[in-house]
């Protein structure tokens, strides 16, 4: 994350594939000036399909560090190399999600991130909603803004999942909104990222507010127990 190594990568992706981005999705991006122009801050959305997080990093002045899948960069030959460069360009950290301490790796990860001043984005959904519908989040947003004070922006992706749908396959072109909401800020839990009440409060207004901005059907399980019983 120092200026010479993503940064400078992030840079030169987004001026070479953000004109191309523009043409293929022709984004519509409202409420950016939510974000704030420097120090910590939390970007928190749904998840409809694989290309949200190639479109997020692009549609935002400030590059945005989230957690990936380590299956993203540890791909072989051309394709894999390509991969892994443009992943870790825009800001991808990979993450073994899969073992048993996936979600405390992640977590700490975003910490550093936010402590560090700089943006971090997640899916509170944890997974990429089965159905456009928004599921239940999990609590790890509420304990990285509860842990760092920075403040969440909410965020919803529209449209995305109807270009890519079962985010497999390449998206085909359309028209995709990206909209932000008011930074949310919660101060008044300080010192209480351990208490799971709090946890759950601060994870569904953060919910909400995607729910609203997005104009999605809420679905209060996570996305993964419905994956599951399909």
């Amino acid at each position: 994350m120092t200026p010479e190594g993503p940064l400078s990568r992030f840079a030169l992706i987004k001026a070479v594939l953000g004109p191309v981005m523009r043409l293929m999705f022709r984004p519509q991006v409202e409420g950016a000036e939510h974000i704030p122009g420097d120090g910590p801050v939390i970007l928190a959305g749904n998840h409809l399909t694989f290309i949200d997080s190639m479109i997020l990093p692009l549609v935002c002045d400030r590059q945005v560090f989230f957690i990936g899948k380590d299956e993203y960069v540890t791909g072989k030959g051309l394709k894999g190399r390509l991969m892994a460069w443009f992943f870790t360009g825009v800001g991808m950290i990979p993450v073994d999600r899969d073992g048993g301490r996936g979600g405390v790796a992640a977590l700490m990860t975003g910490r550093r991130v936010l402590e560090e001043g700089q943006v971090f984005g997640i899916y509170p959904e944890g997974t990429r909603s089965p159905d456009g519908r928004l599921y239940r989040g999990r609590t790890g947003i509420a304990r990285l803004t509860l842990m760092t004070g920075a403040p969440v922006v909410p965020f919803a992706m529209i449209g995305t999942d109807r270009l890519q749908p079962g985010g497999a396959g390449l998206p085909r072109p359309g028209k995709v909104t990206v909209r932000f909401g008011e930074a949310m800020e919660f101060s008044r839990y300080e010192g209480m990222d351990r208490d799971r009440y709090v946890l759950r409060a601060v994870t569904d207004s953060v919910m909400s507010e995607v729910m609203r901005l997005s104009g999605q059907e809420y679905v209060d399980m996570y996305a993964s127990k419905a994956k599951e019983a399909a």
